[in-house]
């Protein structure tokens, strides 16, 4: 549908009780509203949320240049946790990607798909890691955490179910710990609160004091990370 001089795409959930609108990493506009709801509400919301709309788009279009490509060969850099790591390609070695000294090793007989095995890489590590780094936030903030999932997200560094689950981008990996922290403590505010509202931002606030700056830091380094052609920008 269109309002104003904004489209918006609708999709229509089970799962919804009240309208969530999203920016996507392609710059379209997606209406996720629940069942029977009218096309003439679903314009009063949007019309509400227009300037909020409008900044996300700008803000979109002010770090959207895209990002420097990557290439498999003996060199490039791939962050990890915040660190650049130089790839190494190597002829043999216990699994297709390991860091070791310092030195992010690529097994030379899966040049056939390096993205799949490093996108794996990625996951497996944050599978493992990621666990561990959101037990005292979420003791912290009193959320009950039934499960966490590593995923590719598209446009998102995470996000949560009601039913308490939260799934993370693979790609928060890349980030410094302290960022990470930022996308953990967002994901379990969200299991209090379901929107952006000022008690959301509240929530967040008393847990992570300083989280404006750090979605500030979020915001300038995310552009310059690793993602393959396809996968949008994390914004939170």
């Amino acid at each position: 549908m269109r309002v104003g001089d904004l489209d918006v795409r609708v999709k229509v959930s089970e799962r919804r009780s009240t309208v969530r609108l999203t920016v996507e990493r392609d710059d379209t506009v997606t209406a996720t509203v629940p069942p029977g709801l009218a096309p003439d509400d679903l314009a009063k919301v949007i019309k509400s949320r227009r300037r909020w709309l409008y900044g996300k788009l700008a803000e979109r279009q002010e770090i959207g240049e895209g990002r420097p490509p990557r290439e498999f060969v003996s060199g490039e850099g791939f962050f990890y946790l915040g660190r650049s790591y130089r790839l190494l390609l190597v002829e043999e070695g216990a699994a297709p990607v390991r860091l070791v000294r310092g030195r992010l090793r690529l097994r030379q007989d899966v040049l056939d798909d390096p993205t799949g095995h490093l996108v794996g890489w990625y996951t497996r590590r944050g599978t493992e890691w990621l666990p561990r780094r959101l037990e005292p936030w979420a003791q912290r903030m009193r959320a009950d955490v039934a499960d966490l999932r590593v995923l590719p997200l598209g446009y998102r560094w995470g996000s949560c179910t009601m039913r308490g689950r939260v799934n993370l981008h693979w790609g928060v990996m890349q980030l410094p710990p302290a960022l990470v922290d930022y996308v953990l403590v967002h994901e379990l505010a969200h299991l209090h609160h379901h929107d952006h509202s000022a008690r959301f931002w509240r929530q967040v606030e008393r847990a992570m004091p300083d989280f404006q700056s750090r979605r500030s830091r979020l915001k300038r380094l995310g552009p310059d990370l690793w993602l393959p052609e396809g996968e949008g920008r994390g914004d939170r």
